[in-house]
């Protein structure tokens, strides 16, 4: 089979500087804001677009791609087309003061109507007093007392006259009304007047004095009768003479709202109430008591209960678009403070704050999935506001069942607003499976690409986005060779060479790093040796760890052969990713045969459980290849085992079953392989070789060892052929290739890599069915039929088997 050998072109497709129409990123005017993301504007212009109910939006795409800046910057555009929302305000409820009403206003308009009620107010409390102390109110006032006061002094004088004309006087004094015995000449007894009247006088004396006191009694309650009645008539003056004020005054206020029928009752419902509490507006504070005195008194009254609560106010001509870096449940739907008043906590409907949908109704509002998920009940909270579409503020306690004291409940406000969540994939899909009402809130998936292709129009594209955070951060502008080491990156970091990473954030912080080092060399822009020095200094803050575990191979700590052969051990490639970063680093993977049971292949990874499932499935397939091509006519008596050599944490994926494959035929063909080649790729049932991740890293790794250890020129790395589109190595690799002291080769089959790694032909079947001898697969068949037979020879019949067919058994040994 023809092995393809790769060029050093195809080991990094590079980007040619005719590409670029510029000399410097400076002559870019037409910046672009978004590139490569034509679904997700898509959906999200559908998303935005439609008003029906649940049709809210969640961005799917990883950290860094530029999701935030993306939506935030279509909405806002969205945004400014459509008309501000009404504001929205919250007033007293005088029918039920624990349920504050609320009122929405055109835009602008709650400011004049909050005005407006103070207005009312303080022109009340002047109007009233300067009523009340007028002499028409006092005249009026006078004249029903005076009435009162001669109804008293009528009733007195009667109960006098018939009091003196049965010689009884009533006398008042200090003490009260007193009646008392008289003599013919009008004089009051004295007591010892009165005992020497006879007996049958005192008698009736005493019946007098006993009727008249109940005469008097019954003369107190007519009294109180009355003083309730001229009670009435006062307060039927003042509440006449207070609704005729305030009545002119707040007419005016009903006649502007009078197409609002609940504003017009909230406004009948102030005018009941300042009415009823006409006294509070003539209250005077009496002079030289300090306010302090006021408060520990609690006379002073209040006028808080006619505040107007603005809750939202637009103060822009667009739709409001609102950004919620920690949604909470208070944050996201309001809450209600309390204030500390004599150590005591109470609150009011003026203590009401809006939360961020009260901002955002009428508008979007942007929320971070995995915030609103960390926050305890504000998923829930959320969803709850969606079905019923309407903002309720309530204390969370109370909604967890912790709290039983009397506190507010707002009335409700209706919810007219784009929700719109950003997520990575696995929240959305976890939320997709397992919350049934996700589906019903959540309608509009948009998915974020993480990669473009790699045509000319995209890279002019993307050279005017970078353009545009160019000059949006005030950076150095890029020559035409630091825009195509930046593409040829980006083409690395999306893992393959004919696509372009949008992984916008990335790439921001590669140009702000080569900006510094540009600006500290005094250069006026940012060429190719600033972003390949950028890059590297990158890799070197991260690479402690990698160039320690190169060290131990270096000082044959951890034993990595890179020339002569050995059977039964191959050189693998993994690749190890600590946070953002990763790295390849080689790995001795060895195999033992010998006969044993039929086909069992032990992972000794799976049975010290290191090995993950993807990792024992690869080693599954390896036990189907053997079985599927080797000795269809009989069982396969092999026992083999597999280990990674110095491997101390978990080994996981399939990119080593080749190499596991390559190692096991080694073993059974007793044929050595190359030490100074390693080997990526993983292999179907039929020895296929397919494609693997992390393939520039693995190959770097292995190359970094080499070239430490020095570069022989027959080094290198077989890689799978579907690889090969995803080869974008760093400049001395591919330097190293071109100059034939590092190799690369792509395969397809395991019978190439075989053939690669011991120089000896893999072979195929022949007309009769067999392999040639002198082929890997004729010697691997070979040994493996080698084994049928050495196990038919150890299970033959022994002696127990012979004394019970009848046989004279084998003579006993002798010691």
């Amino acid at each position: 089979m023809p092995i393809r050998k790769i060029s050093p072109e195809s080991a990094c497709l590079q980007c040619p500087l005719e590409m670029f129409a510029f000399e410097s990123t400076d002559e870019i005017h037409e910046v672009a804001r978004i590139v490569g993301q034509d679904r997700a504007l898509e959906a999200v212009e559908f998303g935005i677009g439609i008003e029906h109910k649940g049709f809210n939006l969640f961005v799917i795409g990883p950290q860094g791609t530029g999701r935030h800046t993306v939506i935030r910057s279509f909405i806002d555009q969205k945004a400014l087309t459509l008309q501000a929302p009404r504001d929205w305000c919250y007033v007293n409820n005088f029918r039920q003061s624990h349920k504050p009403l609320a009122f929405d206003f055109p835009q602008g308009e709650s400011l004049v109507f909050k005005k407006e009620m103070h207005d009312l107010i303080d022109m009340l409390r002047v109007t009233l007093s300067t009523v009340f102390e007028g002499d028409d109110f006092k005249s009026r006032i006078k004249a029903v007392n005076e009435e009162f006061k001669r109804k008293v002094d009528r009733l007195y004088h009667q109960i006098e006259e018939q009091a003196k004309r049965e010689s009884i006087a009533v006398v008042k004094s200090d003490q009260g009304i007193m009646v008392a015995p008289i003599d013919g000449a009008g004089n009051i007894l004295d007591t010892e007047s009165f005992r020497k009247l006879p007996e049958t006088i005192r008698q009736r004396i005493d019946e007098l004095i006993e009727k008249y006191q109940n005469v008097l009694q019954d003369g107190m309650q007519q009294i109180t009768q009355m003083k309730r009645e001229t009670e009435g008539e006062k307060g039927k003056i003042k509440e006449d003479l207070a609704r005729q004020v305030v009545s002119t005054l707040t007419s005016t206020l009903k006649m502007k709202y009078q197409s609002r029928a609940a504003l017009n009752q909230y406004l009948q419902d102030v005018e009941d109430d300042i009415i009823e509490h006409v006294d509070d507006f003539l209250y005077r504070a009496e002079e030289g008591r300090e306010n302090f005195v006021n408060l520990m008194t609690a006379h002073a009254p209040s006028f808080d209960r006619y505040e107007v609560n603005i809750l939202v106010a637009n103060d822009s001509s667009s739709a409001p678009v609102v950004y919620e870096d920690l949604p909470t449940y208070q944050n996201l739907h309001g809450r209600i403070e309390n204030v500390a008043k004599m150590g005591m906590l109470s609150t009011h409907f003026t203590l009401i704050k809006p939360g961020s949908l009260h901002m955002a109704n009428g508008g979007y509002i942007i929320i971070d999935a995995r915030r609103l998920l960390m926050q305890s009940y504000a998923y829930e909270g959320l969803k709850r506001t969606l079905r019923s579409q309407q903002i309720r503020i309530e204390p969370l306690e109370r909604l967890l069942g912790f709290m039983n004291t009397v506190s507010l409940e707002p009335e409700p406000i209706p919810l007219q607003a784009k929700v719109v969540l950003i997520g990575d994939a696995y929240l959305y899909y976890l939320l997709k499976q397992y919350d049934a009402e996700f589906d019903s809130l959540f309608k509009v998936q948009v998915d974020f690409e993480h990669a473009m292709d790699r045509t000319p129009e995209n890279v002019r594209l993307y050279s005017s986005l970078v353009a545009g955070m160019v000059q949006s951060e005030k950076l150095l502008p890029l020559d035409r060779g630091g825009m195509a080491r930046l593409v040829e990156h980006s083409a690395r970091v999306a893992g393959d060479s004919g696509k372009i990473s949008l992984y916008l954030e990335q790439f921001c912080d590669i140009v702000k790093e080569a900006d510094y080092l540009a600006r500290k060399s005094d250069k006026a822009t940012i060429a190719a040796p600033e972003i390949v020095a950028a890059l590297a200094a990158a890799r070197r803050r991260a690479g402690r760890i990698r160039d320690r575990m190169i060290e131990y191979i270096e000082q044959g700590i951890r034993h990595i052969a890179t020339d002569g052969e050995e059977v039964g051990q191959i050189n693998g490639l993994s690749v190890v990713s600590l946070g953002s970063s990763s790295f390849g680093i080689p790995s001795r993977i060895t195999a033992l045969t010998r006969p044993g049971k039929e086909g069992e292949l032990i992972d000794i990874e799976k049975k010290v459980e290191l090995g993950g499932p993807i990792h024992s499935k690869g080693v599954l397939i390896l036990e189907s290849f053997f079985r599927a091509r080797y000795l269809r006519d009989m069982p396969i008596g092999l026992r083999a085992s597999l280990v990674f050599e110095q491997s101390y944490g978990g080994v996981e994926g399939d990119s080593a079953s080749c190499a596991e494959l390559c190692v096991l035929l080694s073993s059974l063909a007793g044929v050595g392989v190359k030490q100074s080649l390693s080997i990526t790729g993983s292999v179907s049932q039929r020895g296929e070789v397919q494609a693997i991740g992390g393939v520039n890293e693995k190959i770097e790794g292995f190359y970094d060892l080499c070239q430490g250890r020095g570069l022989t020129g027959g080094q290198g790395v077989i890689l799978p052929e579907s690889n090969v589109r995803h080869l974008m190595l760093k400049e001395e690799v591919v330097q190293a290739v071109a100059n034939g002291t590092f190799h690369l080769w792509s395969v397809s089959h395991v019978d190439e890599a075989i053939e690669l790694l011991t120089g000896i032909p893999a072979g195929e079947r022949g007309a009769d069915g067999t392999y040639p001898a002198d082929s890997i697969n004729g010697r691997v068949e070979n040994t493996l039929k080698q084994f049928v037979l050495d196990l038919r020879a150890f299970n033959k019949p022994g002696k127990d088997e012979k004394e019970d067919n009848g046989e004279a058994p084998d003579a006993a040994p002798t010691f």
